[in-house]
C-alpha cells in the first residue's frame, strides 16, 4: 500500500461532513459512516479481548480463531468506506462456521439463557458479541438505503455469533461456570 496517513487532522470535517473512500462527502450522521464507527468500536473491543486472551495460554486456539477477525473487520471497514470495493470473501465466513461447530460441539447446547460474566475474558467476550449486533444492525440499516455485498452481512452476522460461542468456550477452557438466568418468581412479593 503506497498510501498512508501523514497528516492526522485535515479540518474538513469541521462543518460535520466526512469524505469515503471513493472521494464522496458525507454527513457524519449518515448511515455509512455510523456502520464504519461501529465496526470500527467492534475492532477495538476485540482487542481488549484479544490482549486478555495472550495472558492466558490455555486460550491460544481462541486467540488464533479471532485475531484475524480484526483483520477481516478492518477489510470491512473499507468496503463500507468505498462503496465498490470488496476485501471479504465466503471462504472467511466458512472459516468462522467451522469455528463456531468445532466449539459448539465442546460446550454442547445451549439448556438456559447465559449472562455475560463469569470472568473478565467472559464477559469481554459477551461485550464484544453485543457490540457485533450493533454493528450488524448500521449494516442493515445502511443496506435499506445502499445495498451492501451479501458477503459482508454475512460477515459481520456470523462474527457475532462465533463471538457468543466463543464466551462459552472460554468459559469452558477457564473452568468457569457459565452465569445462568433467573427469571424472578412470579406471585411473590
Amino acid at each position: 500500500m503506497g498510501f498512508r496517513l501523514s497528516k492526522i487532522y485535515t479540518r474538513t470535517g469541521d462543518q460535520g461532513q466526512t469524505g469515503l473512500g471513493d472521494g464522496r462527502r458525507v454527513p457524519k450522521s449518515h448511515p455509512r459512516v455510523d456502520a464504519i464507527g461501529e465496526v470500527d468500536t467492534l475492532n477495538s473491543q476485540l482487542g481488549v479481548l484479544l490482549a486478555g486472551l495472550a495472558a492466558e495460554p490455555a486460550l491460544s486456539e481462541v486467540s488464533a480463531v479471532l485475531a484475524p477477525c480484526q483483520h477481516r473487520l478492518f477489510d470491512l471497514g473499507g468496503e463500507l468506506a468505498m462503496p465498490a470495493y470488496q476485501a471479504l470473501n465466503q471462504a472467511e465466513v466458512e472459516r468462522l462456521e467451522a469455528a463456531i461447530d468445532l466449539w459448539n460441539a465442546e460446550v454442547g447446547p445451549l439448556e438456559n439463557f447465559i449472562l455475560p460474566g463469569g470472568s473478565l475474558l467472559i464477559a469481554q467476550a459477551h461485550l464484544c458479541r453485543s457490540q457485533a449486533r450493533t454493528a450488524e444492525r448500521r449494516c442493515q440499516a445502511l443496506h435499506e438505503v445502499e445495498p451492501l455485498g451479501p458477503v459482508a452481512l454475512a460477515y459481520i452476522n456470523r462474527v457475532s455469533d462465533l463471538l457468543f460461542v466463543a464466551a462459552r468456550i472460554i468459559a469452558r477452557r477457564q473452568g468457569v461456570a457459565e452465569v445462568l438466568w433467573e427469571a424472578e418468581a412470579r406471585g411473590k412479593p
